[in-house]
């Protein structure tokens, strides 16, 4: 196989077979660009193996946006990014990134070029966001839909609101919810450590109220169900409903490292590599030591019962390690438990849908 065979194969595995129909055209009128373009582009630098598919796409997109002028490149590269396994929130914050360095003309302009594949794909924007100024700090709430009654999910300790994304995705249309960053997390980083649990749940009340949200259905993921079970037993009449996937009785001692994703995400999604362990894996780096101290030493006490006569469900994956089953039984009854087929400890990245059908939230 010659330079130009195998810089047409891998121009057209990136892109579905576009990009060489593009050269061709560019053939007509000048062969010495073509063979440019197909031979040390593509067959000498796209093919290489120093980098990843998904990060040489993704260096392109961010200097043809730099650059400007590019218009026509853009659509090209913005969907080969997306064929190589970028995420389509990655190519918005690529945006993003853009501007601080290149200006706002050329970040807003490589937005459009991302936002119309999108929109030509039929792939969603990422979800809303709104900032809350709580008594001595401020959050962010990712929020969908509208109305009294809704949902309130609670991440993980030393995750953030985005490990709801895509479970908040597969809710039925309209459904209100909203999941919050949690002190010494995402945008809460160095905010002051809570006090007490009932601050913490002053936190939520407060975040509700903002958001108008009068009732939820609070569901929590991991040692979050120690909050979430609090403020059911405080304030039974915003609480309608309890659903705990892979409760624990208390957090580790020390913040979560990027290692610790073995025991917590099935070795196939971690082989596969998607959005969601890239994204457990980020998080897990730069975890805020103070921030999960500050956790932990509200949240050390292991839960001994439940708020009496709210509705709970506990969802645990069936290839979840880490969650004492025994214990689990014990403290919420065997009858309220449901596995979750195909998911490990953080299952609502690896199936949300699962976990969306065995709280009954799903669409």
């Amino acid at each position: 196989m010659n330079r130009g065979e195998i810089g047409r194969r891998e121009f057209g595995r990136a892109t579905a077979d576009r990009g060489p129909v593009a050269t061709a055209r560019v053939r007509e009128a000048s062969p010495v660009l073509a063979d440019g373009v197909e031979q040390f582009i593509f067959a000498d630098v796209f093919s290489r193996s120093g980098l990843p598919a998904r990060e040489r796409e993704l260096l392109t997109v961010a200097v043809l946006a730099a650059i400007g002028g590019a218009d026509n490149q853009l659509g090209v590269h913005v969907p080969a990014a997306l064929v190589c396994g970028a995420d389509p929130d990655e190519l918005i914050q690529l945006c993003e990134q853009i501007a601080p360095y290149a200006g706002f003309p050329r970040a807003l302009n490589a937005l459009r070029a991302v936002r119309s594949v999108l929109e030509e794909q039929q792939l969603p924007l990422p979800l809303a966001v709104a900032e809350v100024a709580l008594r001595d700090h401020t959050t962010l709430v990712s929020e969908v839909g509208s109305g009294d009654d809704g949902i309130v999910f609670l991440h993980a300790p030393g995750l953030d609101r985005q490990m709801w994304r895509e479970l908040v995705r597969v809710l039925p249309e309209g459904t209100h919810a909203i999941a919050t960053d949690l002190r010494g997390a995402g945008a809460a980083v160095g905010a002051p450590s809570p006090e007490s649990l009932n601050q913490m749940i002053d936190d939520l009340i407060a975040i509700m109220d903002a958001r108008g949200l009068v009732r939820a259905h609070v569901v929590t993921q991991g040692v979050s169900a120690v909050l979430g079970c609090a403020l059911a037993a405080r304030e039974p009449e915003r609480v309608t409903r309890l659903g705990l996937i892979g409760p624990r009785m208390q957090m580790n001692d020390a913040p979560p490292e990027p290692r610790d994703l073995a025991a917590q995400m099935s070795a196939t999604v971690l082989a596969q590599d998607p959005w969601a362990a890239r994204y457990a894996r980020d998080r897990f780096a730069r975890c805020d030591v103070a921030g999960w101290a500050g956790l932990a030493a509200v949240l050390k006490s292991p839960m001994t019962g439940l708020p009496s006569g709210i509705p709970v469900t506990v969802a645990i994956g069936d290839n979840d390690l880490l969650v004492d089953r025994i214990w689990v039984a014990e403290v919420f009854g065997r009858d309220r438990l449901i596995e979750i087929v195909g998911g490990a400890h953080l299952a609502p990245l690896e199936v949300p849908t699962a976990c969306a059908n065995a709280l009954g939230i799903g669409a």
